[in-house]
């Protein structure tokens, strides 16, 4: 089978996806989520409210594409806190697509990755750039990898799976 490849002939997947990234058959006309472009260069200022919003539509893997391309473009400083929410971001995915051991595991070390951001000299991170409220989204993130872990996702409602990202 022959690979899709963008113009620099780099891999890429043009194929329709579901709303949690799964491929669809190729032939599947009108079906599938809009992408986020493989190359999308987003500011975090630009990142934070676009992920904030897909992860309250419950659109996790979505929400990873971005948060990925912040994490990838994004100053040096901030790309620990990038990656970890987009580890997070995969954490909700492995949920709403049923993967409770993946989704645990993602969630929490997401929340590890998140916190390691540098912080003003002395003191610990404090609530996070671009308006969002990183103490209370990595704690819901680590609540909820428990939550999976005693309970399994069974007893999870779907509307838990979609976590806030911004304060406001």
């Amino acid at each position: 089978m022959r690979r899709d490849r963008d113009p620099a002939g780099r891999p890429r997947n043009a194929r329709p996806r579901d709303g949690l990234g799964r491929p669809l058959d190729r032939g599947a006309a009108g079906a599938g989520q809009a992408r986020i472009p493989d190359d999308l260069v987003i500011a975090g200022p630009d990142a934070a409210p676009l992920a904030d919003r897909l992860l309250r539509e419950g659109r996790p893997f979505h929400a990873h594409e971005v948060l990925e391309a912040a994490w990838k473009t994004g100053p040096p400083g901030e790309r620990d806190l990038w990656q970890g929410l987009a580890q997070i971001a995969v954490g909700l995915t492995h949920a709403r697509r049923g993967n409770a051991r993946g989704a645990a595991a993602l969630l929490r070390r997401g929340a590890g990755r998140a916190r390691e951001r540098p912080g003003p000299p002395g003191r610990p991170a404090g609530p996070g750039p671009y308006d969002m409220d990183i103490p209370a989204f990595l704690a819901a993130a680590e609540a909820l990898a428990a939550r999976i872990e005693r309970s399994g996702l069974d007893a999870i409602p779907p509307e838990d799976l979609s976590l806030r990202l911004l304060r406001s």
